[in-house]
């Protein structure tokens, strides 16, 4: 029986780097107790070695996961610039800020409720399509592809601030819209959360030396981006070759 393994964008002494597929959970978690293959655990069996995230991506989110060897270490991620690409409905403005306080999860423990916290998202927007399908109250369908830069690091933060721009990203079940989602698996194959975290740039946390971190798209989400003609608005080193 073949082991499963994870692809590695970046392993030295003190730090490992991986591409998280969609679909993949960080960690354990209560939300959802029946899964039985996490990141950290695959990891950990791959490399032989006890390896802790040092931060997280949502279960249907792909891209970039930076892990240490050393329980200890920790980033600084204020310094961190993180970069996300990501399909919304309709066609959203050129370029802007997102500046929407979030509140965490409701916690039924706590005696009060929890309390917004600052969450600011820059965006800027990439490409845009229209579809000649009504699958709102529209003759057609248009969406667009976004580059997603988030300053803070609050849950959700970027499917909820897409949400708040209006322009929710396609195959999220829990902000999004049900009948786009579905159009997308229909008439793309697509059944993923179009949402991916391409890129880290930070000072490496032992060495301090510049360090850039790169997960290309690949499956679903860059077979997309070719269906829709979108390739010629994204780096090279974005897409894989296929």
């Amino acid at each position: 029986m073949n082991r499963e393994t994870l692809p590695i964008l970046y392993h030295d002494e003190t730090l490992v780097a991986i591409h998280k597929p969609t679909g993949l959970l960080v960690h354990r978690s209560d939300i959802a107790r029946q899964e039985t293959r996490f990141a950290v655990q695959i990891l950990r069996d791959q490399l032989g070695r006890q390896v802790t995230p040092l931060h997280r991506l949502d279960r249907g989110t792909s891209g970039v996961l930076l892990f240490a060897f050393d329980p200890r270490l920790t980033v600084d991620w204020s310094t961190v610039d993180k970069t996300y690409l990501a399909v919304v409905r309709g066609h959203a403005p050129e370029q802007g800020e997102i500046d929407h306080p979030l509140a965490p999860p409701p916690d039924p423990y706590a005696p009060r409720a929890p309390i917004a916290q600052p969450a600011l998202t820059r965006f800027q927007r990439l490409a845009t399509t229209e579809l000649p399908f009504a699958v709102d109250r529209y003759p057609s369908s248009r969406y667009s592809l976004v580059r997603l830069d988030p300053v803070t690091g609050r849950r959700h933060q970027l499917r909820r601030h897409m949400k708040h721009l209006a322009h929710p990203i396609i195959g999220d079940a829990t902000y999004g819209k049900g009948r786009h989602n579905r159009f997308f698996g229909e008439h793309f194959g697509v059944s993923r959360l179009l949402l991916a975290c391409l890129e880290l740039r930070l000072p490496h946390p032992v060495t301090g030396l510049p360090l850039a971190l790169t997960a290309p798209l690949d499956g679903e989400f860059a077979r997309l981006i070719r269906a829709l003609d979108w390739q010629h608005s994204l780096p090279e080193h974005w897409l894989t070759a296929e």
